[in-house]
């Protein structure tokens, strides 16, 4: 079905956005969930969600597990590691253009702000983004943050070619910065500048480039993705996780606190302090916005990831690329009314 220029991705029947039911008696499938980074705050609302019975409420057990980077996350899924995971999506667009065979498909938006961002030294000499040229970034190959610098370096005019990369262990990220072994890093802000203050770099020290405040204001935050495959043959659990996921992102928004003792509660060393900001900087920069506001969770609008798609496709002179309803399904949201944040 082509897409009108105003048209939301908004595709599914009304049938299929019907609230799951499963019979108690009957056997609850397990389904292997990842996200794409550590299990700190901004990921708390998933954990928070299983403590409180959402995904068994809805049909189905999960077991969450962390992630190493939203580039790993396409192969992790190709490969069968997960069922579903949340991930970023420009990754992923990568890895579907150059593995035209794949069959991954995302059902969901979790993040509709993207957290991508470069972070130097307030105290150094990189001033602004086009000072970022011929200086040494540090990251994780598979981190976001890295993966999508190529379209944040083609909008701003930074020669790609003048980076120097340092591939790091990602607990090793940021004493690169702190150390001065590194100009620069990239990452998730969430992550970055809470693990920064950690180090004693508190806020004030550093100077953040988050992408979307540089011409990639358009580009969605994380998706959630699994394959046609498995959609096709476990929709009930599709739709269950999808439920699960939004209904725990919106009792985390209300419940910050509990989210982030939830999270505790898996990770004993948990610094509720630290995680406590974190987590509030998702939900202030990525979660609420107004598109939100306007559409409620979950969706995806078929213009603008369009031009994300064109912006990837520039940035990584690939060829043919998926279009936005081969990438994306409404067919497993909630209804619109429980889909509003609080």
């Amino acid at each position: 079905m082509a897409f009108h220029p105003s048209r939301r991705l908004l595709l599914g029947a009304p049938a299929l956005l019907a609230a799951p039911h499963v019979a108690n008696a009957q056997a609850r499938p397990t389904v292997r969930f990842a996200f794409d980074w550590i299990l700190n705050g901004p990921y708390a609302f998933g954990i928070a969600g299983e403590r409180q019975g959402f995904f068994r409420e809805a049909g189905v057990d999960i077991t969450i597990s962390r992630g190493f980077g939203s580039a790993r996350i396409p192969l992790d899924m190709a490969a069968g590691t997960f069922d579903i995971a949340m991930c970023d999506p420009t990754p992923t667009l990568r890895f579907m253009s150059q593995n035209p065979n794949n069959d991954l498909i995302a059902v969901g938006l979790l993040w509709d702000q993207a957290p991508t961002a470069v972070t130097v030294r307030a105290d150094g000499p990189i001033t602004s983004i086009s000072m970022l040229a011929g200086r040494t970034l540090a990251a994780p190959e598979f981190d976001g943050g890295r993966q999508v610098f190529p379209a944040f370096a083609a909008v701003n005019n930074i020669p790609l070619a003048s980076i120097n990369w340092m591939s790091v262990a990602p607990e090793l990220r940021e004493p690169m910065l702190v150390q001065r072994r590194a100009d620069g890093i990239t990452g998730f802000v969430t992550s970055t500048a809470l693990s920064l203050r950690a180090l004693g770099m508190d806020l004030p020290a550093q100077r953040i480039f988050r992408y979307r405040e540089h011409g990639l204001d358009f580009f969605y935050g994380s998706v959630l993705l699994t394959t046609r495959t498995y959609m096709e043959r476990n929709p009930d659990a599709v739709r269950a996780v999808t439920h699960g996921m939004i209904r725990s992102l919106r009792w985390a928004f209300g419940n910050r606190g509990p989210a982030i003792e939830a999270l505790r509660a898996r990770e004993p060393l948990t610094d509720v302090a630290i995680e406590t900001v974190r987590q509030d900087m998702a939900m202030t920069e990525l979660v609420d916005s107004p598109n939100v506001r306007r559409l409620g969770l979950g969706v995806m609008e078929a213009p603008r990831f369009a031009r994300q798609i064109e912006a990837v496709k520039a940035a990584f002179n690939l060829g043919d690329m998926p279009s936005p309803d081969r990438f994306y399904t409404d067919r497993f949201l909630p209804p619109a009314a429980e889909r509003q944040l609080g």
